[in-house]
């Protein structure tokens, strides 16, 4: 599996830093990293289906297995942005590197969550045992918020450093007692039974939001493509609520990868929402209200705790809401 993933990363490294895609800075063109997931369907569906093109927009969607190679494209001028979780893009936020939500795409409604023994009933019972996380990652973040809503910290427990596919085969194989993982982990263990899930994102809605960032000399030059670019996500999401069956075919054939067949992609989505414009309105509130603005305050917190922030990361330095409702 690492030996695929890792052919994957240098494959679409080289396709960032134009080794095999000559792609340009045009008007009209918007580039954008990720990696492959479920909630960023909609951008592919815009794409496939002309959404983006007819508001004068090609969009370029490019799967790079790791944040800190799009992250590197972007801060290089081959990508114009990417797709990812606000608390994964706080860290590499800084003052030399500016860039910022224009718009959220998904929360994870179900999709992450924590695999435990069956006489495990509480965060408290794992005190002193074995948990398997990927540091750094977007699952260490959502796993400490658990924590500090039950007044614990990582100190508690015996952190293992692992991916979230290598800690849920850890759990699944008796070498851990715990592991902080997502799909299709979690269904695997219920259907199995082999421990349970102890407590899933679906209990934490709005916590683990995906967003579409864009560099800020981007947004400056290019705001009617930034505009385009909402106005055909909304569209895709809305086509989603309408016409579920093709939406999946397309948006599984885009993405690709562990979700290249429809059924598996709307098994998939049943683990996120959507956001549509009404939602990105409410998530995104104001600077000094809204989830949005909780959630990067509680990035602040828990990111600067463990000294990964590059500055002081606030709802203006990360947001621009421009463009969420276009003209």
């Amino acid at each position: 599996m690492f030996g695929r993933l890792f052919t994957r990363i240098l494959a679409t490294t080289a396709v960032v830093f134009g080794l095999s895609h000559a792609a340009t800075a045009d008007a009209g063109e918007m580039r954008l990293g990720m990696t492959t997931w479920v909630g960023y369907g909609p951008m592919f569906l815009a794409r496939d289906k002309g959404f983006f093109k007819e508001n004068g927009l090609d969009v370029d969607l490019q799967i790079i297995e790791d944040a800190a190679l799009y992250m590197a494209a972007i801060a290089a001028g081959k990508l114009d942005g990417n797709a990812s979780t606000i608390d994964e893009i706080m860290k590499y936020r800084s003052p030399d590197f500016c860039f910022k939500s224009v718009v959220a795409l998904d929360d994870s409604h179900g999709g992450d969550g924590v695999l435990v023994q069956k006489d495990v009933n509480s965060l408290a019972d794992l005190k002193g045992k074995a948990v398997g996380m990927n540091e750094g990652s977007v699952s260490q973040f959502w796993f400490n918020i658990l924590l500090k809503r039950e007044g614990m910290t990582e100190s508690d427990l015996e952190i293992t450093n692992m991916t979230a596919d290598d800690a849920a085969a850890a759990f699944i194989a008796g070498q851990i007692p715990a592991a902080v993982t997502w799909e299709p982990h979690l269904t695997l263990v219920r259907t199995k039974d082999q421990g349970k899930v102890l407590i899933d994102s679906a209990e934490t809605p709005g916590l683990i939001v995906d967003v579409v960032a864009l560099t800020c000399d981007y947004i400056d030059k290019n705001p009617k493509d930034v505009e385009a670019f909402v106005k055909g996500l909304y569209k895709a999401v809305e086509f989603i609520k309408t016409n579920p069956k093709e939406a999946y075919a397309v948006m599984a054939k885009g993405v690709g990868g562990y979700l290249e067949k429809p059924e598996d992609f709307a098994e998939a989505a049943k683990g996120v929402r959507f956001y549509d414009q009404a939602r990105n309105v409410e998530f995104f509130g104001t600077p000094d209200k809204g989830e949005a603005a909780d959630l990067i305050k509680l990035g602040g917190e828990i990111w600067g705790g463990f000294q990964k922030l590059k500055m002081n990361v606030d709802y203006d330095s990360l947001v621009d809401t421009r463009f969420l409702q276009p003209q």
